[in-house]
């Protein structure tokens, strides 16, 4: 069930504080308490949003995600390329995760229900690059091997990055892993154009 937006101006801006605050320090460290005192609020505000210091935690990850749905969505509305929606769709992911700090992803992998929230976000992107793939291959721009196959493996590795194997591995940022994934499928697929 998706969480319920918050109803006044005030929750809105403390939880756009909270968004900004665990993206910079995570979120399993704070208790209510630490989290009323730096956002100069109650914890009868933050209830107000979340029953508890764990729901409300799921409350800004899906905020967060939710938001970064959006304005990746925006960057790409006005694209008919093929290659070009790839292209910002995934520099979009990128920059939109190259926000958090290695603490919230962290904090997110440890946490089940946050983390459940990444998962689903991965599998939307997923579906949304299976889609890409199949209109380049439409418009002509992209090869038409084993497009789905292709697709599945991006999916893959989407999956690896969004459980943390893929950092774990490499060492590198879940920003520059979807970037490495946009290299890697426009220049896997793309048509060679005279």
């Amino acid at each position: 069930m998706p969480p319920t937006p918050p109803r006044t101006r005030r929750q809105r801006a403390v939880l756009d504080e909270l968004e900004r605050l665990f993206l910079a320090e995570g979120f399993v460290a704070f208790t209510l308490d630490d989290l009323a005192a730096r956002l100069h609020c109650s914890k009868s505000t933050l209830y107000a949003l979340a029953p508890s210091k764990e729901q409300l935690a799921v409350k800004v990850v899906a905020h967060f995600f939710k938001g970064a749905a959006e304005r990746i969505e925006k960057r790409i509305a006005d694209v008919d390329d093929a290659r070009e929606v790839v292209r910002t769709y995934l520099a979009g992911v990128a920059a939109e995760l190259d926000r958090a700090s290695p603490a919230f992803m962290a904090d997110v992998s440890a946490f089940e229900p946050a983390r459940a929230v990444y998962e689903l976000n991965s599998q939307a992107a997923a579906g949304r690059i299976r889609r890409f793939l199949a209109d380049g291959v439409a418009q002509g721009v992209f090869r038409d091997v084993h497009a789905g196959l292709i697709a599945e493996l991006a999916a893959l590795l989407i999956e690896g990055i969004q459980t943390g194997a893929v950092r774990a591995r490499t060492g590198v940022s879940d920003a520059e892993a979807f970037t490495a994934l946009g290299e890697l499928l426009l220049s896997g697929v793309s048509l060679d154009r005279p």
